[in-house]
This record gives structure tokens, sequence and C-alpha cells, in this order.
């Protein structure tokens, strides 16, 4: 089975949205991206990509996704970013902004981990707060990590190269093994 590393990120604010594919495109990584601005669309969304894998959960499924991608020069900067399209996948990772309008984050976290074709997923909360108590509820909840937006463009392509770095090459998890689903 090939898959392809991919990010599914709840953000209800497009212009967050494009701010994140802009700093996911500077680190030039080849990650598939995929946005949805509310946790109900991002279930359907998911519940779409299980219905097209037949007998298993993750892996190759019909559909698109847009994919960000940097060509990088010799001199490694950034020459030209580019939108295309590939084969949708189970997402490899799920960044989550903890307030969505009229959601909780946390809400959608206990949705999803009760649910055993999504439960493996690792998922981020990628949030603005640095409550104590909102950590604490996201980590109850079922998150995985809890990271704070940096303050500028330059933090956010170094921070978003960090997680895609750990979680999309280092981190393992059930279905990444090749074992029958």
């Amino acid at each position: 089975m090939v898959t392809h590393p991919s990010i599914l990120l709840i953000e209800d604010s497009p212009g967050e949205c494009e701010l994140f594919r802009l700093a996911l495109a500077q680190t030039g990584l080849t990650v598939a991206l995929h946005t949805e601005q509310d946790a109900d669309a991002a279930l359907r969304f998911l519940d779409h990509l299980a219905a097209n894998i037949p007998g298993c959960s993750h892996g190759e499924a019909a559909g698109v996704v847009s994919t960000a991608r940097v060509e990088r020069a010799h001199s490694d900067r950034a020459r030209s970013a580019s939108t295309e399209t590939m084969p949708a996948v189970s997402p490899s990772l799920i960044l989550l902004d903890l307030n969505l309008r009229g959601q909780d984050g946390c809400d959608f976290l206990k949705r999803l981990r009760s649910d055993l074709r999504f439960s493996t997923i690792p998922t981020i909360v990628f949030t603005t707060s640095d409550d104590l108590t909102d950590v604490a509820r996201c980590y109850t909840s079922g998150a995985n990590g809890y990271v704070i937006k940096p303050g500028t463009f330059t933090e956010l392509v170094q921070c978003i190269g960090d997680i895609c770095h750990y979680w999309l090459t280092r981190h393992r998890v059930p279905h990444m093994i090749e074992t029958p689903c």
C-alpha cells in the first residue's frame, strides 16, 4: 500500500487556512492538505474517505485534495509554490483549532476518539490559547499534542516544519505498520 502524508486542518478562518497553506509550502515538504471550517464537515469528510476504503479505515481513497509543494533551488530558497491534486488518503495528521465558530474542539476530539475508524489518527490542537485549563481539557479529550500558534509567519513556517517532521516522518501509529486491516 502506497501512502502519502496528508493533513486535515480544521480551522474556521479562511485567512488562517491560507496562511497555513503558504507556511506549509515554505517548508519544502510535499504534503496533501485538506481544510474544513467546522467539526461536522470534518467528520463528513472522514466518513467519505472511510466509505471509499474497502475493509480498512486508512489508505488511498477516491477523490482529490490540494497539495502544497515547494520546489527548492540549489540555494534551498523557495522558487515557486503550486497547488496540485492527488488521490485523497485518510489523513496522517489532524490539526484542530480549539475555538471553532460555535463549536468546541474538545467535543470534536471526543467524537473522533469514540469512532474506531479514526481513533488512531494523531490529532494536534493548534490554537492561540495558552490557558492551562484548555491544555488539560484537550489531553483529557484525546489530543495527541497541543501547540500554540506562533506570532510571526517565519515562526509559523518553522512550527509547521517541526510538526510535520515529527508527526509525518518520525511518529508511528498502528495503521502505518504493514499489516492487514
